[in-house]
């Protein structure tokens, strides 16, 4: 059974950094792409990143780039999304996901549960 597990989230000031942890279980964390989303409860989640099983490539959106880094720990079958210099609009809810094979052009397949991330002074 395939599940992923975030953890991480908090509430942290403007400026200040948080590194959530996306533990996968019931599949090989590198032979599928990982992607992370943000979005509130009934409300399309928004891109964030992925990183390529393939080849190690990542991709941002461009309110993640230069502040946001992906990786994954295979020897961990853990995915990681370290946010630097966050803001107040990236309070949102973080979600881990897999796709389909191991790059990110395919389709989202399992979602975690998500964590909150709240940025407020």
């Amino acid at each position: 059974q395939v599940q992923l597990v975030e953890s991480g989230g908090g509430l942290v000031q403007p400026g200040g950094s948080l590194r959530l942890s996306c533990a996968a279980s019931g599949f090989t964390l590198d032979d599928y792409a990982i992607a992370w989303f943000r979005g509130a409860p009934g409300v399309e989640p928004e891109w964030v990143s992925c990183i390529s099983a393939y080849d190690g490539t990542t991709y941002y959106a461009d309110s993640a780039k230069g502040r946001f880094t992906i990786s994954t720990d295979n020897a961990k079958n853990t995915a990681y999304l370290q946010m630097n210099s966050l803001k107040p609009e990236d309070t949102n809810i973080y979600y881990c996901t897999t796709k389909e094979d191991e790059v990110c052009s395919g389709a989202v397949t399992n979602w975690g549960h998500g964590t909150q991330v709240t940025v407020s002074s």
